[in-house]
């Protein structure tokens, strides 16, 4: 890692920084990004605690342990670095993720209310779309299942062109179908997801398959209690068998 990988645009942030400073933080930023994707929440927080600590006014930094605390359901700190980043920045493109903040604290009105600001009209496509999913938990959870379905008909739904939300929206849009008991509509949409899910960010496969009645049985169901009682092998001091 060099830190070379990140966006011109955290590169442009870190020029605040001496240079060393500056590519020892990009490095921190870097490595948040690479343990993130593999789900090594530890890791990536002490990388990004690390960035704070060096480079405490640059956006990318709170927003970088924003995002591990959001990933581990810490939702007032992710929120409070969210916000730090913001002010920092004058950007509200974490909005979506604030709102999701605001209700996983339980407060879905909040979150309803943040999520009407002014500022959401300024978000890009792609934010926007995540905050209409967003929008549409809240209301599930309200009870507003027909409104849960209509905040998540946007222009981006109906699009064939294949797009980075495209998984999370059918997705979505099908777990609103089916709280309205409209289940043949939501096989459809999970069908779409299922589809589109190129990364498998979503269960979509799995819950078309439990609408088509089908069992699906884990074929390595028991074989860990096997492993118990042999000798380990091919595992590294404190860490997982790879």
């Amino acid at each position: 890692m060099t830190g070379k990988e990140l966006d011109r645009s955290v590169h442009q942030q870190l020029r605040t920084l001496s240079k060393e400073n500056a590519e020892g933080v990009a490095q921190h930023l870097v490595m948040v990004a690479a343990l993130l994707e593999v789900d090594d929440l530890e890791s990536a927080e002490a990388h990004a605690e690390t960035a704070v600590r060096r480079a405490g006014r640059v956006p990318a930094a709170r927003e970088a342990l924003g995002l591990v605390a959001y990933r581990k359901g810490e939702w007032a700190r992710a929120l409070s670095e969210f916000r730090t980043a913001r002010r920092l920045s004058g950007s509200s493109h974490m909005l979506a993720l604030m709102v999701d903040c605001e209700r996983g604290l339980g407060r879905q009105e909040r979150a309803l209310e943040l999520a009407m600001s002014p500022e959401a009209k300024t978000l890009a496509v792609e934010d926007r779309v995540e905050l209409s999913i967003v929008i549409s938990g809240i209301r599930r959870d309200l009870g507003q299942f027909e409104a849960s379905l209509q905040a998540l008909e946007i222009p981006q739904l109906k699009g064939s062109a294949r797009k980075p939300w495209s998984a999370r929206l059918s997705y979505a849009y099908a777990e609103a179908l089916l709280s309205l008991g409209r289940d043949d509509d939501a096989r459809d949409w999970f069908a779409r997801a299922a589809d589109a899910d190129d990364e498998l960010e979503t269960d979509a496969a799995e819950r078309l398959a439990e609408l088509d009645g089908v069992i699906l049985t884990d074929l390595l169901d028991g074989e860990d209690d096997e492993d118990d009682d042999a000798p380990a092998q091919g595992r590294e001091p404190g860490g997982d068998a790879r």
